[in-house]
């Protein structure tokens, strides 16, 4: 079948399957093979290309996710999903944003394979209930069931995000600022009481296994770590050479400002902050450098 046409639908397809695996590199995988198998169909054999090439992408999606599911059990520390950049333009789209944050596909993660897909195609993709079983081979009264679990489960461990981007921004700002001239005092104030710090290393650098919790503890741990002699620790621990330089900035990153460090354009490490009422609740700290290709 024509090139063309997969690539006009090639963006749902990544779309849909990045949300359903939480890792960029597993959705590329999973839309080259729905590629061959799109090539391999008979010139007019689909009637509904676009219905066709979800079907087989969420499918595959699927079954590599139940893969997943059981290596991620034996994952060294925390498992987070891989990051990805994400331009400004995605925030015009309020469901497809939330549903690429960092908080969000963390609890997405709390989902089987089948309702993951069911709310992913239904919730932000907004698939009719019979289009979505047909997309997983399942009757309609089934979707309806799997859907209404899937939500309920989502709303009830749903975060709460700042909408407002440019204020997320200035935290993020004042969080950079913070950090690194060791300002205790202003860290804490941007900091919610009960605030955690999840890390995700793979056991692959130097980084907490445990969530950190609390306003005091995250602080100066944050402040140790972005200390001269923290920095020169971890860039050690990672393999940089001694002496490089390494680049601190905000970019867009699943669909919300996000604290990028690089050395020489190779991405070390992507710190996302979930902000609510101007005040820091989950810190997320993903350096795994198997992760970083898609930022």
């Amino acid at each position: 079948m024509g090139v063309e046409t997969f690539l006009e639908h090639r963006e749902i397809l990544v779309g849909v399957a990045y949300r359903i695996l939480g890792s960029a590199a597993d959705a590329e995988d999973i839309v080259q093979e729905a590629w061959v198998r799109w090539a391999a169909v008979a010139e007019g054999e689909v009637e509904d290309a676009r219905a066709f090439l979800v079907r087989v992408t969420t499918n595959l999606a699927i079954d590599r996710l139940r893969r997943l599911k059981v290596r991620r059990e034996s994952y060294v520390g925390d498992w987070l999903p891989e990051p990805v950049s994400t331009g400004p333009e995605l925030a015009e789209r309020a469901e497809l944003a939330e549903s690429v944050e960092v908080a969000m596909l963390v609890v997405l993660e709390t989902l089987s394979p089948l309702e993951r897909a069911v709310f992913v195609l239904r919730e932000v993709f907004g698939f009719s209930h019979a289009e979505v079983g047909e997309a997983i081979g399942r009757a309609e009264p089934a979707v309806r069931q799997l859907a209404r679990r899937a939500r309920e489960h989502v709303r009830e461990r749903r975060p709460r995000f700042d909408v407002d981007r440019r204020e997320r921004r200035e935290v993020t700002e004042r969080f950079i600022g913070a950090c690194a001239g060791g300002d205790l005092r202003g860290l804490m104030e941007l900091l919610a009481k009960d605030v955690t710090l999840v890390s995700d290393s793979g056991g692959k650098v130097r980084a907490p296994r445990r969530v950190v919790v609390g306003a005091d503890r995250v602080a100066r741990f944050l402040v140790a770590i972005a200390s001269e002699a923290g920095v020169a620790s971890f860039l050690a621990h990672a393999g940089v050479p001694e002496g490089a330089a390494y680049e601190m900035e905000i970019s867009d990153v699943n669909g919300a400002p996000a604290i990028v460090v690089s050395v020489e354009r190779a991405v070390l490490t992507v710190v996302s902050l979930l902000v609510v009422d101007g005040m820091i609740e989950t810190i997320y700290l993903m350096a795994n450098p198997e992760k970083m290709a898609h930022v």
